[in-house]
């Protein structure tokens, strides 16, 4: 499947943007906020909760930064203004990791603090293992003076476990397997392992009353999700399933819904999308696999 993965990539890269666009539309929320918000409506009719991501990630400079921030800042207005039942997801290096920790930090902190007066909450995304340390410590960091802030662990990841328990049990995180391709000192390789790793970490936050996002795709990782929190007796508002927007799994949906489970839609949008398109169908065997039955329709 890698190869048919890498083979589509290369045959989209050599498309027109409208061609690409059509198959963005799957899972990109829309191309401005116009279209978003209409999608976000609809979604939060069906039951789901939804966390908004502006595409987009190493920033350039460091206005472009603040001007990103801006946008965020703007956005969690019109979620408020609009009765949108939706949080935010930022990537460190979209709002100015590159240009320092601490330009990242104080954009970071002025979310937080929007978010707290529009009583609304950020998680920071993940991104690869060159950010993990300066992610962490500006979570820990802000966290100081705004609770209403969360994280992001990947599975894969050999150190996720480690970095968990030295978070506060009070932690509100999305756990997720990793997709950032990392060497085999830094991440797991195998598919079973990193399952393993999810579920061990998974088992500890439910264990401790942390908050978590189970961000998953996987059945397998579904199913035995549901007997953990059976082993802990977790209750409904320890915990969340995610996925991301686009990925059909509806039949999974109904029935987390159908048990008073809450179900946040991963959100992305913008103009920005044609990248990230690139990027997962590159990464994502299911979305290539969408991508090859749509083009023999």
């Amino acid at each position: 499947m890698h190869q048919i993965n890498k083979l589509i990539y290369q045959i989209l890269k050599m498309c027109p943007k409208s061609i690409v666009k059509i198959f963005s539309k799957r899972y990109v929320a829309g191309f401005d906020f116009s279209e978003t918000l209409k999608i976000c409506k609809n979604l939060n009719n069906e039951g789901f909760c939804l966390t908004l991501d502006i595409l987009g990630e190493h920033t350039p400079t460091e206005k472009d930064s603040k001007n990103i921030t801006l946008e965020y800042i703007n956005l969690l207005k019109t979620i408020k203004e609009n009765d949108i039942d939706a949080n935010i997801s930022v990537k460190p290096t979209h709002i100015g990791l590159d240009q320092g920790y601490e330009i990242f930090k104080n954009n970071l902190i002025e979310l937080a603090k929007t978010a707290q007066k529009y009583s609304n909450f950020i998680r920071i995304d993940m991104e690869s293992s060159k950010v993990t340390d300066d992610t962490i410590n500006a979570y820990n960091e802000v966290l100081k003076k705004y609770s209403n802030i969360g994280i992001v662990l990947q599975a894969y990841m050999h150190r996720s476990f480690k970095d968990l328990a030295k978070l506060p049990n009070t932690l509100n995180f999305r756990l997720c397997k990793g997709i950032y391709k990392e060497s085999k000192e830094i991440a797991i390789q195998d598919r079973k392992e990193i399952n393993e790793n999810y579920l061990k970490i998974l088992d500890h936050a439910l264990s401790k009353g942390m908050y978590v996002g189970i961000a998953t795709h996987d059945e397998y990782l579904i199913k035995e999700s549901y007997k953990l929190i059976e082993k802990h007796n977790a209750s409904n508002d320890k915990f969340e399933f995610q996925a991301l927007y686009g990925v059909p799994m509806n039949s999974w949906h109904k029935h987390n819904l159908s048990k008073n489970y809450k179900v946040r839609l991963y959100m992305p949008f913008g103009d920005n999308w044609y990248d990230y398109s690139l990027r997962r169908i590159k990464e994502n065997p299911d979305i290539a696999k969408y991508v090859l039955k749509n083009l023999f329709k």
